[in-house]
């Protein structure tokens, strides 16, 4: 148990760190892919409001632009399995954003645009497009591709803004108000120009780009801490359930750092089952099926115990003590038990049925139930700490599947265990009786299920 605790502290093991990595590397995938989809989505969006928007026959220009874009975003797609995927997808970012600012403040071939100054494309608000590689990049867990795109973004465009403004057929403030200040007048006018270009909406686009970039970063990170804490608590958990039942591992999951395990007492159903007559089949068995046959009672109690949301609280050699309702709290422990116990059999007759038919032996498997209040927590030392209950329910419950070879059924619950069973649980036993269990004196009224 301290081991584990080490895990839930960071410390995971080789193994349990490969696996939180292949799923860490599962999420960012399927972000790639859903992105992919997402700009798949918007070019199909954009592409029928060009066709709307742009006259015949210039939406094909724009069109075959929107088609080399859904190509610059499928190649890093497909390539997204590549041991340097990051980088190619980075790459293909500083293609796209310079095809879509391209595409934007140039002009298209003559014959298909209308003959207005460059200077006019800047007056548009296109730019807007260019801002969808964000929300793309935000789609994909990674900060670092929202920074970069944010980056790129903010120095391509300002580098095709300056390239406009650095034309000797631009008009500029600085040089209208060369001989002096301008009048309100005069401004407007400069301001009107179709050759016309100013740097502040440019810096404007750069504050914003800036801005948006660093909050979607921001964003970005926590969803990936958080999707990191989801997939590593479900590495941790798995793990966990593999030493103890998934139950505790839930417990112990999300309360590591709250104290699990302290002391305290519950009304819990206790079921103890034992293979009957396993050390004689034994003898006549070689350690390899001794093996498999432990093996195949195991994982079925297994399955029928956690099918009945109960927890399995340890192996005895060839037999198991589980308990009901210790952490789960829904008051319905005792039930549960009961139909554990039954649904067990009928598990075990199943098996049985299959051996027999390959001429093995039967087997048969006596359970004792019964519940009462008892202590349950961490019990042991600091190098090692079992979950656990205490308490004599415990002990009632494993004289109870003892008693099961003198009183002849194969399984004995307690009266007080049915009665908090219900009348259900109890039409599935046929007779009662009391008894005096082994080591006690006063003898309790037990039921018998055949």
């Amino acid at each position: 148990m301290a081991r584990l605790r080490h895990w839930l502290a960071g410390r995971l093991p080789p193994r349990a760190r490969g696996r939180l990595a292949g799923n860490v590397r599962a999420a960012e995938l399927a972000g790639l892919a859903f992105a992919f989809r997402a700009r798949a989505v918007a070019i199909v969006v954009v592409s029928l409001w060009l066709l709307v928007l742009v006259p015949w026959p210039r939406d094909l220009y724009y069109l075959s632009v929107a088609g080399l874009f859904f190509l610059l975003g499928y190649l890093p797609y497909r390539l997204r399995h590549h041991p340097r995927a990051g980088p190619i997808k980075l790459a293909f970012t500083v293609l796209d954003i310079a095809l879509m600012t391209t595409a934007i403040i140039m002009p298209p071939p003559a014959g298909l645009g209308v003959d207005w100054p460059i200077q006019t494309r800047l007056r548009t608000p296109e730019f807007l497009y260019v801002l969808l590689l964000l929300g793309e990049a935000a789609l994909t867990y990674w900060p670092v591709a929202v920074l970069w795109t944010g980056a790129w973004i903010a120095a391509i465009w300002s580098l095709g803004v300056w390239l406009v403004y650095g034309r000797a057929d631009t008009v500029r403030f600085a040089e209208a108000a060369r001989d002096g200040p301008l009048g309100a007048e005069a401004a407007l006018r400069v301001f009107l120009d179709p050759a016309f270009v100013g740097l502040t909406p440019l810096w404007t686009q750069v504050i914003v780009t800036s801005l948006f970039t660093l909050l979607l970063a921001i964003a970005v990170w926590r969803s990936r801490r958080t999707m990191l804490a989801q997939v590593r608590a479900e590495v941790v958990r798995a793990d966990l359930a593999r030493y103890v039942s998934p139950d505790v591992a839930d417990a112990l999951a999300a309360r590591a750092h709250a104290g699990f395990g302290a002391p305290q007492t519950r009304v819990v159903a206790v079921l103890f089952a034992d293979v009957v007559g396993f050390t004689s089949m034994s003898e006549d068995l070689g350690p390899e099926r001794v093996f498999a046959l432990l093996r195949g009672f195991r994982e079925r109690s297994c399955k029928v115990v956690f099918r009945h949301a109960g927890t399995l609280d340890k192996f005895l050699g060839d037999g198991f003590m589980a308990t009901f309702g210790g952490l789960d709290g829904r008051g319905d422990g005792a039930a549960r038990a009961i139909a554990c116990a039954i649904d067990l059999q009928r598990e075990i007759d199943a098996w049985t049925a299959k051996r027999e038919a390959r001429g093995a032996a039967p087997i048969r498997v006596a359970v004792g139930v019964h519940c009462g209040p008892v202590v349950i927590g961490n019990i042991g030392a600091d190098q090692r700490v079992e979950f656990t209950v205490i308490g004599d329910v415990v002990n009632v419950a494993s004289r109870l599947q003892s008693a099961t070879r003198e009183v002849g059924g194969r399984i004995l619950a307690s009266d007080c265990c049915l009665a908090a069973a219900g009348p259900e649980a109890a039409a599935r036993f046929t007779r009662s009786l009391p008894l005096t269990l082994r080591g006690r004196t006063r003898p309790i009224v037990v039921h018998v299920a055949e």
